[in-house]
């Protein structure tokens, strides 16, 4: 083979590298960062909705640490730990005196279906969707919230 030939099939060898890693990220890649509340496109149900809310994502290991902060409709600021183990097992969770554990499974790269639970009793369950192009994170829950009531929401991020 030519110098050209050689430099060309790295060069094409790089690309196709480059494109792959990008067409393998999962849900977990694509989280990691900030994402801010977008009250606007989110609803809950019964209200009112917090007055903000961001979530941080950051890689522990080979699984992620999500810290949301809150400041809920009477300006009380509140800070929850979940960690992200996609392995359907319950895994503690910090922070929500409703629940004290979440189980989290893969449904495919954008997708994944949770449980929160307290004392191996489910209280929660939703979905977490992240769309194609990794702008908007979208977590859906239906269960019981605070005093017993049923609760159902869609709560809408996006990247920061």
């Amino acid at each position: 083979m030519n110098r050209r030939t050689v430099l060309a099939l790295a060069l094409l060898s790089a690309a196709f590298t480059s494109a792959g890693s990008q067409m393998g990220l999962t849900q977990s890649d694509l989280l990691i960062g900030t994402w801010k509340l977008n009250l606007e496109k989110s609803k809950f149900s019964p209200g009112p909705p917090p007055k903000s809310q961001t979530l941080n994502f950051q890689r522990v290991g080979q699984d992620l640490q999500n810290t949301a902060e809150t400041i809920d409709a009477q300006g009380q600021a509140s800070k929850i730990v979940f960690m992200h183990i996609y392995d359907g097992k319950p895994h503690p969770t910090t922070g929500n005196p409703l629940f004290d554990a979440t189980t989290y499974t893969r449904v495919d790269d954008h997708h994944v279906k949770w449980v929160r639970s307290k004392a191996d009793k489910p209280i929660q369950t939703g979905s977490n969707e992240i769309s194609a192009e990794g702008k908007t994170f979208t977590v859906s829950t239906e269960g019981v919230g605070a005093n017993g009531q049923p609760i159902s929401s869609v709560a809408v991020y996006d990247r920061e």
